[in-house]
């Protein structure tokens, strides 16, 4: 626990001497580029970076490999982020981990630790969505360039958002209208809440995103340049015929060579994805119904309590409370990355909107009703963030003759990205927590030798093959999927020597962390004999006998 403390020290102090990568806003894919060349051409024998694929625009999917030597040979970990387009805080976390871990490889903390270790930096698998960002006009944007038509009329891309007010952004429309199912917050006016209709509310406004019904079909914007979701193109609970899905599982470019990657990857024993769900504030509970379903729904009594066990030092590290409850979508990756893939998976949003204290300054009449809207303009009331937020203004709108429209609201993105001067600090914590989780690896070591002569020129040898690490040698779904690779023991023995008891060659059960498997053969002959065992996900020992 010591040297992890010292490990620490080092990113922190080295990440504040990084200043060539210093910026002022998140990144576009443009950018993103340009900080990762400036890290292969700085640390070039600690990092390899290539285009995993492109995107149907021509956008690169940037891939890292951070290590020495034969990396696929080491146990390794992948990190995952833009899984989900309006997540730009992903992508930070995922490029700034890669940043600080390589402004710290000259201390002997962090050059032992990629000796040994890999890891995988996967910074943004949804660059079309994420650049909506930085495009003339904003808005929040989940899917690729796809032409996908969602309205099944037989066009594409003829209903998508429009700019009403001219203000460059795509932000909401409130429509006066007594059949509508939200009404003013009593509190900030500035926000609209749902109805509640068992206590005899009546509806005062229809809520959408600014637009038109360009096709006249009844629906606004639902039939613009966004096409499939990476985040719900995945193979692991996959709805098909839902907005982002694509039109079956893995049916994109991005996903098929993320994919395609890992399951060649039998070196990686633990995911860690940046995106909407959260594993770590609040660990997975197991679902026992889930079990004995013909296709396994919920984690193993097993890997849960590894969960928890990661959640806990997260948290510790972390130290932000009141995280929110997160439900997996269809198609969600950190979900695939667990079920399919069959490794310890651990997902993280990496910021939320803090828990405000009641604003004694009113009364509060909104008891019980969350209004994320109401909560974070308090809150950026406070941090002195005043820009995230448009005044809502009367315009004239088509499809609502006679009625009352006002284009307003919250900005874009700000609900699930914090302002920019935030990141550098969630990236800090993120890395040590990533580094702290590396720590807790499965290690295969031999030890407990034991060597007996027995009459009639026979031995006895024996040892104790140990996981020294924290995390098991596989997940217990990854065991049951007959893909994963379990700890392989071979016994090399010479001319002259027989194995009379005992298999020369054999594959272990999962061993849990600190656990340990004892075995023993019965050999024949005398001379030099060799032990060796291990796992692409837990590496290797060989340890050399004298008979």
């Amino acid at each position: 626990m010591k040297k992890l403390y010292l490990l620490k020290g080092f990113l922190l102090l080295f990440a504040g001497q990084q200043t060539v990568f210093a910026q002022a806003d998140y990144s576009s894919s443009e950018r993103l580029a340009q900080r990762i060349t400036a890290l292969s051409k700085t640390y070039p024998s600690w990092i390899k970076s290539r285009p995993l694929i492109k995107t149907t625009s021509g956008k690169e999917v940037w891939m890292m490999t951070i290590g020495t030597g034969k990396t696929e040979q080491k146990p390794a970990i992948a990190l995952v982020g833009g899984v989900e387009g309006t997540h730009l805080l992903g992508v930070e976390m995922a490029i700034g981990f890669a940043e600080q871990l390589l402004a710290a490889s000259g201390t002997d903390s962090i050059r032992n630790l990629l000796n040994k270790q890999t890891f995988y930096v996967f910074p943004n698998m949804s660059p079309d969505a994420t650049d909506q960002y930085f495009s003339k006009l904003k808005y929040a944007r989940s899917g690729n360039v796809r032409n996908i038509d969602r309205d099944r009329d037989g066009k594409t891309g003829e209903d998508g958002f429009d700019d009403l007010n001219g203000d460059g952004k795509i932000s909401w429309m409130r429509i006066a209208d007594p059949t509508g199912t939200f009404r003013l917050n009593p509190e900030d006016p500035r926000s609209l809440i749902p109805i509640d209709v068992t206590k005899g509310e009546e509806g005062q406004y229809l809520l959408m995103q600014e637009g038109l019904d360009n096709d006249k079909d009844g629906v606004f914007n639902e039939d613009g340049a966004e096409g499939v979701h990476f985040n719900r193109n995945s193979s692991y609970n996959y709805k098909n015929f839902i907005p982002g899905a694509g039109e079956f599982a893995v049916s994109e470019l991005e996903n098929r060579a993320l994919f395609d990657f890992l399951y060649d990857a039998f070196n990686i024993y633990a995911v860690v994805t940046f995106g909407p769900q959260n594993n770590l504030s609040w660990p997975i509970q197991v679902n026992q119904p889930g079990l004995t379903k013909r296709i396994v729904n919920s984690w193993s009594e097993n890997d849960a309590k590894v969960n928890s066990l990661v959640s806990e030092r997260y948290n510790r590290i972390i130290g932000a409370k009141d995280a929110p409850k997160t439900m997996a979508e269809s198609g969600d990756f950190s979900q695939w990355a667990y079920f399919h893939y069959g490794r310890f998976s651990f997902s993280t949003p990496g910021w939320w909107l803090p828990k405000l204290k009641p604003d004694t300054t009113i009364k509060q009449k909104n008891v019980g009703i969350e209004d994320p809207v109401a909560d974070y303009l308090r809150w950026a009331k406070g941090k002195g963030i005043s820009n995230t937020f448009t005044e809502w203004r009367v315009v004239s709108h088509p499809d609502f003759p006679g009625q009352k429209v006002e284009i307003g609201g919250l900005d874009p993105f700000v609900l699930s990205n914090p302002p920019y001067q935030l990141v550098d600090g969630i990236v800090k914590k993120h890395t040590d927590f990533v580094l702290t989780l590396a720590a807790m690896a499965p290690q295969i070591d031999l030890v407990g030798l034991k060597t007996e002569k027995i009459d009639g020129g026979l031995n006895r040898v024996s040892v104790k093959v140990v996981n020294i690490g924290t995390l098991p040698t596989l997940t217990k779904i990854g065991e049951k999927s007959y893909f994963l690779k379990k700890v392989a023991v071979k016994l090399n023995i010479g001319s002259g020597q027989s194995v009379l008891s005992g298999r020369k060659n054999q594959l272990l059960e999962v061993i849990s962390g600190k656990g340990f498997t004892e075995l023993s053969w019965l050999i024949k002959g005398s001379g030099k004999i060799s032990i060796e065992a291990g796992s692409p996900s837990s590496g290797s020992k060989m340890i050399d006998v004298s008979l």
